[in-house]
């Protein structure tokens, strides 16, 4: 079931590729370091060493389902990325990776008599019953404009990210963290909200979307460029263009300050025309289409929300803290990418953990209670542009204290109107989602990972743990 077309997600634009540790040179062990180490102390081990042990199981299965990723001759080709050790990063159509996984999943699913997909019908609510469990969940029908109740032995929860809830990200407009809004509602609890990834090189061109031009870009060789024309990462981190995104991203903020500029520059012009075409195509066509040929001059780029490492709170084969409720993905959090996502495990962690849970969701029997009745939907009174410009400032890549509780100000006193359209509860759910982040981003004084504390620069110990909040009580470190 999805709220619009089954091809709008996240999934569809992931660009960069999927990592596995199946080259000649790679190991298990060095992927698993390199996420860890990336993860700034909060990555689960036990998550992790899933993740990485299942994932070459994983592409070889989406490859026998008729995925084709790019190879050189024979064998699987391989790119580096930003805090990778070695050169682990499959890609298909050289930069329309998450859009083969798609295609493959969907071509699989169809072929299976017992599944049924249901497109422009958003999800509202789950329904609960009178055991304390999930029974299904409420949708409206975007084309009668009628609530309808599923009901559902189990219900996952795979809704994506919720990048929209920021002014600046590259995410689709349908990323407005419904799954993880609709779990708070429900009871369930959410973990690490206050993780997340803003890309450092979105394209910056007014008029144009956010759109990503991939971390793969600096792994070929890309650098990255002040207003004057000078390199400057070298300032900020030994690892340069490859250093971790929250580094880059920083980075690249502190040079806009600096600099008095609105953006920095990608330059890729040393790659060579005919590499960035064949390498790069749906990237260098997006952008010669708002007027940048990559071949010849660099892109103006500037940090956008890209991923969230927190969301609903779930063990290792999906189960949420609510019985019969289920999350894999974006949406869900194991504690596999910790305070901060190595770049291109967010595909392997939807094809690994969303295994895990569909798994684990056959062998849920009926429940046989009641449904209870479910409350009046309302939403905020703000709108949605003064929600994202507010959290894009006080709850972005650097944050304060004084910030964070202007955010908290203004989302608490807000008033509330009755849901009528779509727009009416995606703007509920980023109001929500919101304020978890800024409630957790404040009760995190330190620095670590996504989250930027100016006025706690630094990692303290005490807060190596990992941040739970949800409907009944306010964030606790576990």
């Amino acid at each position: 079931m999805a709220k619009e077309s089954l091809k709008e997600s996240s999934s569809e634009y992931a660009q960069g590729g999927i990592a596995v540790a199946l080259s000649d040179d790679d190991e298990v062990s060095l992927h698993e370091q390199d996420t860890i180490r990336a993860g700034d102390g909060l990555s689960n081990p036990e998550a992790v060493r899933v993740l990485v042990e299942e994932g070459p199981a994983r592409i070889e299965e989406l490859i026998a389902w008729g995925a084709e990723f790019d190879r050189e001759g024979s064998k699987l080709a391989f790119a580096r990325e930003g805090a990778h050790s070695r050169n682990r990063v499959l890609h298909a159509h050289g930069d329309s990776t998450g859009h083969e996984i798609a295609r493959t999943l969907y071509r699989k699913a169809a072929s299976l008599p017992n599944i049924e997909f249901r497109s422009f019908a958003a999800m509202t609510d789950l329904l609960l019953d009178d055991a304390g469990g999930v029974a299904g969940a409420m949708v409206l029908d975007e084309y009668s404009g009628e609530q309808r109740e599923i009901p559902a032995r189990a219900v996952l929860l795979a809704t994506g990210g919720l990048g929209r809830v920021f002014r600046e990200t590259t995410n689709p407009h349908v990323a407005t963290g419904d799954g993880v809004a609709a779990a708070y509602r429900g009871g369930a609890e959410i973990s690490d909200i206050e993780f997340v990834q803003f890309h450092p090189t979105a394209l910056h061109l007014e008029g144009a979307p956010r759109f990503l031009l991939s971390e793969a870009l600096r792994g070929e060789g890309a650098v990255l460029r002040n207003a004057a024309g000078e390199r400057f990462m070298e300032r900020y981190h030994p690892m340069k263009e490859l250093a971790s995104r929250d580094i880059v991203s920083r980075a690249i903020v502190s040079e806009i300050e600096r600099t008095g500029a609105e953006h920095v520059f990608l330059d890729l012009t040393a790659l060579g025309a005919d590499h960035i075409r064949a390498r790069f195509p749906r990237i260098y066509e997006t952008c010669l289409h708002y007027g940048v040929d990559l071949a010849s001059r660099p892109a103006p780029v500037h940090p956008a929300a890209h991923y969230a490492m927190g969301g609903v709170r779930t063990d290792l084969d999906g189960r949420t803290s609510i019985h019969r409720l289920y999350a894999a993905g974006e949406a869900a959090c194991t504690g596999v990418h910790g305070a901060n996502r190595l770049a291109s495990n967010s595909l392997l962690e939807g094809v690994v953990f969303g295994m895990r849970a569909g798994r684990a969701m056959r062998e849920m029997g009926p429940s046989g209670a009641r449904i209870i009745e479910i409350a009046e939907s309302k939403r905020p009174a703000i709108g949605e542009s003064p929600l994202r410009a507010l959290t894009w400032r006080d709850c972005g890549i650097v944050r304060t204290a004084a910030g964070l509780k202007d955010a908290l100000e203004a989302l608490n006193q807000e008033g509330m109107l009755s849901c009528a359209t779509v727009a009416d509860y995606e703007l509920r759910n980023m109001h929500s989602v919101a304020r978890s982040i800024a409630c957790c981003a404040l009760a995190r004084q330190e620095s670590r990972g996504g989250h930027y504390r100016s006025d706690f620069p630094a990692k303290d110990p005490a807060f190596q743990k990992h941040s739970v909040i949800s409907r009944s009580s306010e964030p606790r470190f576990e």
